[in-house]
């Protein structure tokens, strides 16, 4: 590894009652679970922090369960715990589709939902399937528990709202009415960041979201309104080309990106055709 271990300071909590007090008293700490983008920039040599909490045993952040009609996803649930869990299977398929290509089997094993939501990258795999699922980041210190929208929950490339004393504790999606969608387009199916991914909800209010497409992820409410307004899908593509904004960079170019983009969104209106 090119980054020293020794400066390093790791603490583990066995509770989450102690993770939230010392998140608030010995801050600022780095949350960390299974540490699949941490590992990468210790291996690079550009691991800026210094200071971490281990929350990846702690039990409540790992269940997966429905409180009343919202299905509740632990922060430290693994995307292979949420491909067999028979729950997520059922209410939020494209979650499971989702992080099926997350990576090979051991990262899989190893990543868990809060992760990808944290770390904030807008290639991350999950953040348009819970951007068109109106999922809640659940977030908590010592004192308080608060919900910030997915789509809030971002203030810019890798920035969010979390506050220095909180830990993405869950997220919280309510019932998804409407056929579900979700393709990857990358270097590979699998173990390859995406050059662009999207997520859908076909029904008579159509809910899209995009990664790969701007600084975070993106809902584009302009496209999803000119197909419920029965407009053709034509007219949907020439509206979803303003309102994203690639970027050129080392995977992909925004000329490729935009062209993508706009052809699925015909995949995904001719493959839920009739569901509406």
């Amino acid at each position: 590894m090119r980054s020293a271990v020794s400066p390093l300071t790791l603490l583990e909590p066995k509770t989450l009652a102690t993770a939230l007090k010392l998140m608030s008293t010995r801050g600022p700490l780095t949350p960390i679970a299974g540490c699949t983008d941490v590992y990468v920039s210790l291996n690079f040599g550009t691991l800026r922090d210094t200071r971490f909490i281990d929350i990846s045993r702690l039990g409540p952040l790992q269940k997966i369960r429905e409180e009343g009609d919202l299905l509740s996803i632990g922060a430290a649930a693994s995307y292979s715990a949420i491909i067999h869990s028979r729950l997520v299977r059922r209410r939020l398929p494209m979650l499971v589709a989702a992080a099926r290509e997350i990576g090979g089997v051991q990262i899989q094993n190893r990543g868990t939902l809060g992760g990808n939501i944290g770390n904030g990258s807008p290639a991350g795999d999950s953040l348009p399937v819970l951007a068109a699922a109106d999922a809640m980041v659940v977030l908590q210190n010592a004192e308080t528990q608060r919900r910030v929208p997915l789509t809030q929950f971002y203030t810019g490339y890798r920035a969010t709202v979390r506050r220095p004393d909180e830990l993405i504790v869950a997220v919280e999606i309510p019932p998804v009415e409407g056929q579900q969608w979700f393709r990857k387009v990358g270097t590979r199916a699998a173990q390859a960041i995406s050059k662009i991914v999207m997520a859908g909800v076909r029904s008579a209010a159509p809910r899209l979201a995009f990664g790969s497409v701007a600084a975070t992820v993106v809902r584009v409410p302009r496209t999803e309104a000119a197909l419920a307004s029965g407009g053709s899908i034509e007219e949907a593509q020439r509206v979803l080309a303003g309102e994203i904004n690639p970027i050129d960079d080392v995977r992909s170019t925004a000329e490729y990106r935009r062209h993508v983009a706009l052809n699925l969104l015909a995949r995904f209106w001719s493959d839920t055709a009739g569901s509406r």
